[in-house]
């Protein structure tokens, strides 16, 4: 057992959450839905609860926690890509499941949990120990919703 857990926040839907999430990437499955025994704050005897996960190898816990608190960008994961099909694949799968694109590699779930889809080619280049090169890494991305591999590599390459 990992010794920390994340633990999301969702209104009622925590289920619903953790199967798209689970679709999404490798080594991930929905690992058992606690349904309560009893009455609580925000569900009756019987609703779903808690839901755990594992994602990409994490373990995470939904709670249907009811609507007191909602996601914000402030806490956002991750997917680090190894190619422009990968960051289509999961930008789109995100999108089509209700996202809604922000900036610069972000875009919000229908749930409103913010993730970032970014191409590891992304990360060299702004790391180029060229600094002109990284500077028109970052430049590039600046100006981008879905980060776009070969737009990068153009500006990087001063076209």
């Amino acid at each position: 057992m990992s010794k920390i857990t994340p633990c999301l926040w969702f209104n009622g839907d925590a289920e619903a959450a953790a199967k798209f999430y689970v679709s999404l990437l490798p080594d991930s499955h929905l690992d058992r839905v606690f349904r309560s025994p009893s009455d609580w704050p925000s569900g009756k005897a019987g609703d779903v609860l808690t839901v755990e996960f594992t994602l990409a190898g994490q373990p995470y816990v939904g709670l249907n926690g009811g609507p007191e608190f909602q996601f914000n960008c402030a806490v956002s994961f991750q997917i680090h890509c190894d190619n422009q099909a990968e960051v289509d694949r999961l930008w789109d799968a995100i999108l089509a499941n209700g996202g809604k694109p922000m900036a610069c590699s972000w875009i919000a779930d229908r749930w409103g949990l913010s993730w970032q889809i970014v191409p590891r080619r992304l990360t060299q280049l702004m790391q180029d120990p060229d600094p002109a090169r990284a500077k028109r890494a970052m430049e590039s991305m600046m100006t981008m919703v879905k980060i776009d591999i070969a737009e990068l590599e153009r500006a990087v390459g001063g076209k």
